[in-house]
């Protein structure tokens, strides 16, 4: 029953409905994600105190790390395991999640022992001064030194789950921590509470990924038998086939993450310059400005499944028309979302922060993030569809023309001419290079796949047509 209810979503439900089912559920994972991501900076931010804020954004570049493991392990095996059901190749799909899962709880653990090892250094690079290395070593122990491992595990394993079209679960296991996340933060980092500061936030954080790590464990046990993910030790291998099957797609996603971190350390070292109240007001505003590119985000790594589904079983239409209704409804998201933010900046701001300069800087900053809004959605999509049919070396190109030939360099560029100010307005400016890129290519990729479906039409057609004539001459 559940398995015919798959087969019914991936290939019978109108396309609309199929979207929402599997895109709504990963947006609001990825908004609660958002949310709680927020809870630390505002609740850290009621200290008034810049410093501690100053240290939740140093250490968001480590954070980010986390998703080049993320994207290796979960996008490449939840791309491999979409393929591979529209196959009904069930024994790929097994093997598939097994070693997705077992390499990222490996990777976690030894980047835990490599971020212990060179704390010192770490810090330095991140731009932590004297003044604000103790909030965020503090801060680090929780979320890095002790919390990698669980951060990423649970992320994975809802990539897992979200490849066989269980897009609700994989959601309630990753708000499941993400809310908890938010009811602990108050206690742990306020002076009512345990008065810990930017540490409290981190602990809060540790504890939330435990939790949602446990009800994917929950969730497997009780589904068993009735799921594809499958964490059987027994199935774990670097069978070749699967290794490249999930590296191939898995790399270039990972690759695309380090190159964000390089750009938000880079960004985050400029900033660092004009003190903590400029740091503080940077990574509030990037922080409002998640809510939208995760949203850009959630759809396009909800629709994934759909789109590797019919990519495999051979249905473009379908798979065309869940690209398209996605970019329409993102799109006209977006650019209200930008709107909003151009205008209610200052609001929006003093929100985390009741301090003038803090405000005054963090709302010039956001005027230049929200430009960027509308043409992300194409970069995200486009990106995702790559992903979802292994085209691994496409959204690898992406990657290194966002940052190495565009955001990186502009960052420099505007740096020099308007200092401080001008650094937000990299992002827009490269993606608006990236969103042209992305309509030509798609374009191109949609028309290739459509003539070789129609090619394969004319020959099933020829060949019934010759059956038919060799029964008719028998009779």
């Amino acid at each position: 029953m559940e398995e015919d209810q798959k087969i019914v979503l991936f290939e019978k439900m109108p396309v609309p409905r199929a979207v929402m089912k599997l895109a709504v559920p990963t947006i609001l994972s990825s908004l609660v994600m958002v949310l709680y991501n927020l809870a630390d900076t505002y609740f850290v931010g009621m200290l008034n105190n810049p410093i501690e804020n100053a240290a939740v954004t140093l250490a968001a570049p480590v954070l980010l790390a986390f998703n080049a493991i993320n994207n290796l392990f979960g996008v490449g095996s939840s791309s491999m395991m979409s393929r591979a059901l529209g196959r009904r190749d069930y024994e790929t799909v097994y093997r598939s999640s097994a070693f997705g899962f077992y390499c990222a709880l490996i990777c976690g653990v030894l980047f835990s022992l490599i971020m212990v090892t060179f704390r010192g250094p770490l810090l330095t690079l991140l731009g932590a001064t004297p003044e604000t290395r103790s909030s965020t070593e503090g801060y680090m122990l929780w979320t890095v030194y002790l919390g990698a491992a669980p951060s990423i595990l649970n992320v994975v394993m809802a990539y897992l789950v979200r490849s066989e079209g269980s897009a609700l679960h994989a959601s309630l296991g990753t708000m499941s921590g993400c809310l908890l996340n938010i009811v602990l933060d108050p206690i742990f980092i306020l002076p009512w509470g345990f008065n810990m500061g930017a540490e409290g936030a981190g602990l809060a954080t540790f504890l939330s990924n435990c939790v949602a790590c446990l009800y994917f464990f929950i969730l497997l046990f009780v589904k068993r038998g009735h799921t594809y993910v499958c964490v059987n030790p027994r199935k774990f291998g670097f069978r070749k086939s699967i290794v490249l099957g999930v590296c191939g797609v898995g790399i270039p996603a990972s690759i695309q993450n380090l190159l964000n971190v390089t750009g938000m350390t880079i960004l985050n070292n400029f900033t660092s310059g004009f003190g903590a109240n400029a740091v503080a007001a940077m990574g509030i505003a990037q922080k409002i400005n998640q809510v939208p590119t995760q949203v850009a985000l959630g759809f396009s790594q909800g629709i994934m499944p759909l789109i590797s589904y019919n990519y495999a079983s051979g249905n473009i239409k379908r798979m065309k028309g869940t690209f398209l209704f996605a970019a329409r409804t993102v799109l006209t998201g977006l650019v209200c979302v930008a709107l909003f933010y151009f205008f209610g900046s200052n609001f929006l701001v003093r929100l985390f922060m009741d301090n003038q300069e803090v405000v005054s800087m963090g709302s010039r900053f956001l005027h230049g993030f929200c430009l960027g809004m509308p043409f992300l959605c194409m970069d995200f999509l486009a990106v995702g569809v790559f992903q979802a049919v292994g085209l691994g070396r496409n959204a690898l190109v992406f990657a290194i023309m966002r940052k190495i030939v565009l955001e990186i360099p502009a960052l420099f560029i505007l740096n020099a001419l308007f200092p401080l100010y001008g650094l937000p307005y990299a992002q827009p400016a490269a993606e608006v290079v990236l969103a042209s890129a992305a309509v030509i290519v798609l374009t191109r990729l949609f028309r290739k796949l459509e003539k070789e479906a129609a090619r394969r039409g004319r020959m099933a057609e020829a060949s019934g047509g010759e059956k038919t004539e060799e029964t008719q001459e028998n009779h």
